[in-house]
């Protein structure tokens, strides 16, 4: 397993927080890396477009040496128009990493390597885990079954026994992880980080309507709704939120694969009414700060080390 050097040191926790859509923005990110966690954003998160240097000259006057560094998600799929524009900010701010999603790119990669910054790539098996690092990603994010938001169908076991058989640079896993047990459980397996989305939505600074992160609370890993049909990529959702929206959680239709563009033709949008939400829920117990959140998942972390040791 491998630490990137420019985590090494400044982790409280071995996490890397998930860039939730709408959800993440500035002030959550600056609170995760304060608390000693990666903290990320998708770049399309800035809108307008203009919003997204803004954010970036926020990031740099705010975070130091001694906060953990953050990371820019760049949508590497046709129907992004940002990407060119988005990629060129990361180069000239020297963003320290990149989670690249829905596409593996060369160029993408060799433009961050120019600056040193280090890409980590999203993927649901081990084809295109072995496509990404062929084409010069540097680590990966194994996004298994019960992850929030788009999520892949191997279990965690098989998949990162899988990926470690040929890799072994830089690797987290996705999928159902929102405790300090779960983060050692996946170090366990062979991760070397627990990548964490669900959990952070229920916190102060997360940019989520109150009544979404008390329903986060409120659920448990029974109401997670598997479906393609929002966005065209499979992914969970809370079902309370499909019903709320006036659909049938359990006869929901097929969406065309072909026609992904992160929309739908139904009026209920994954971005404004549907709410995602990984099958890891049930840790959800309350919503709190972010420092509060790092400083349960570190000590839950450290019980279930001293757990193992005994």
């Amino acid at each position: 397993m491998t630490i990137p050097k420019i985590l090494e040191g400044r982790l409280t926790v071995p996490v890397i927080a998930a860039p939730l859509f709408i959800i993440s923005t500035p002030d959550l990110v600056i609170a995760q890396c304060k608390a000693g966690v990666v903290g990320s954003f998708p770049s399309l998160n800035a809108r307008p477009s203009g919003v997204f240097e803004e954010w970036l000259k926020r990031l740099q006057a705010e975070l130091t040496e001694h906060d953990a560094p953050f990371a820019v998600n760049l949508i590497v799929h046709r129907t992004n128009a940002r990407l060119e524009e988005d990629l060129l900010l990361c180069v000239k701010y020297k963003v320290p990493i990149v989670i690249t999603s829905l596409g593996a790119r060369e160029d993408v990669y060799a433009a961050v390597h120019s600056y040193g910054g280090i890409v980590f790539h999203d993927i649901i098996d081990n084809f295109f885990a072995k496509k990404a690092i062929a084409k010069g990603a540097d680590g990966l994010v194994a996004v298994a079954a019960g992850a929030g938001g788009h999520a892949g169908t191997l279990s965690p076991f098989a998949l990162i026994q899988e990926i470690r058989q040929w890799f072994d640079g830089p690797l987290a896993l996705s999928g159902s992880i929102a405790s300090g047990g779960a983060v050692l459980a996946a170090r366990a397996m062979g991760a070397d980080f627990g990548y964490i989305g669900s959990a952070f939505i229920a916190t102060a600074e997360a940019n989520a309507q109150p009544a979404y992160k008390q329903m986060l609370v409120d659920s448990a890993a029974s109401d997670i709704v598997y479906t393609n049909l929002f966005t065209g990529v499979h992914g969970n959702y809370l079902k309370p939120s499909i019903v709320n929206a006036g659909l049938d959680p359990d006869h929901l239709p097929e969406s065309d694969p072909s026609k992904m563009n992160f929309g739908s033709d139904v009026d209920a949008k994954a971005w404004r009414d549907i709410w995602g939400c990984g099958q890891g829920i049930g840790a959800i117990d309350a919503v709190r700060t972010t420092a509060q959140l790092v400083e349960r998942l570190t000590r839950e972390y450290e019980v279930a080390q001293a757990r193992v040791a005994a």
